[in-house]
């Protein structure tokens, strides 16, 4: 039961950090000179971000912090796919390294932690 709580806990952060990016990207498109449009993205980029957060407090109901956290790390993830969908940004070969290290020090925490118990 405690490791499908920290399975949980890990998908919550998961969708926290892409709620957060998306957010984040919402207002960089509202830096425009349309005053209506950009309340409206600035508005909608914030609630991403806020419920983000809510998600990030409530998945530590599921488990430990030092656990949970460095999941978190999975927003330059989502930023770097983001940026290569929707800002047609470059992928670099040391960006695919810094993907393959951040999901590498993600595993090696939850399975030592997966292991403790």
């Amino acid at each position: 039961m405690k490791n499908r709580n920290l399975k949980f806990g890990i998908f919550l952060m998961t969708l926290s950090s892409l709620l957060t990016v998306i957010g984040q990207l919402l207002w960089d498109f509202g830096k425009s000179a349309n005053m209506t449009t950009d309340f409206i993205l600035i508005f909608l980029g914030f609630s991403l971000y806020g419920l983000g957060s809510l998600l990030m407090i409530y998945s530590f109901k599921y488990g430990e912090l030092s656990i949970l956290y460095p999941v978190m790390g999975t927003s330059y993830i989502f930023a770097l796919i983001v940026a290569r969908i929707v800002l047609n940004e470059s992928i670099t070969i040391s960006k695919i390294l810094g993907i393959f290290l951040i999901l590498l020090g993600i595993s090696f925490i939850g399975k030592g932690e997966t292991q403790n118990d």
